[in-house]
């Protein structure tokens, strides 16, 4: 398996959807082409195609996944992610791929670059930090979760906001207290953004309260 095949198939199966593939195909062409070497796999990711890309990320996520993977390979296929970071460039890609490269990588092990991540200029490698921690959710363990928001909290980027708002929402459903002391500490400065995806699990009543918090710092 190469590059160049997964490209060719992926252009076959196009044609039946008049160029506009949809996502599901490429996630499933991609799960095909999950014994393909990670070497050929950079060289999807580092396609100008956004779907040549989406595929390789796809690719990785699949090997990171499978329970046959060997840990010498799943560290192959981490380095092939952060390595190649800039070429990982928008929401989707991230979102795809971090949770299960980088967190299911990372469990049980040092989680520094995480930390070195979100104090990244690069607001893709920023919801990396953030995204990655989902696997760890899934875990139950949520500590790092939160202390990576602590560092984003106040982010001005869109997609991190979005990230981090999303991401201490879940980890809220393990535990609800350390959601809303994270958000008594943090809801008046927070972006709006951020505020309205972390509280949307909550009652009327307590997305009122926070809301209101952050109304009366504007009021200030």
């Amino acid at each position: 398996m190469t590059a160049k095949e997964f490209i060719e198939t992926l252009k076959i199966i196009s044609q039946d959807y008049s160029g506009e593939i949809p996502k599901r195909e490429i996630f499933s062409l991609a799960k095909e082409y999950q014994q393909i070497p990670v070497f050929e796999v950079v060289k999807l990711l580092k396609d100008k195609n956004d779907n040549h890309r989406l595929g390789a990320v796809s690719i990785l996520d699949w090997k990171a996944r499978n329970k046959k993977t060997s840990e010498e390979e799943k560290k192959e296929i981490y380095r092939a992610y952060i390595d190649n970071h800039s070429w990982i460039d928008n929401w989707g890609l991230v979102d795809r791929s971090a949770p299960y490269v980088i967190g299911g990588y990372l469990h049980n092990k040092d989680k520094k670059v995480l930390y070195d991540l979100a104090k990244s200029k690069n607001p893709m490698e920023r919801r990396t930090a953030i995204v990655s921690t989902y696997y760890f959710i899934r875990k139950n363990q949520i500590e790092d979760t939160f202390s990576i928001a602590e560092i984003l909290v106040y982010d001005n980027d869109e997609y991190v906001q979005k990230a981090v708002g999303s991401w201490i929402r879940e980890a809220g459903k393990r535990d609800e207290d350390k959601l809303k002391k994270f958000l008594g500490k943090h809801a008046e400065k927070m972006p709006r953004t951020t505020l309205r995806y972390a509280i949307e699990k909550f009652d009327k009543e307590t997305r009122e309260y926070f809301l209101n918090l952050k109304e009366q710092n504007r009021s200030k």
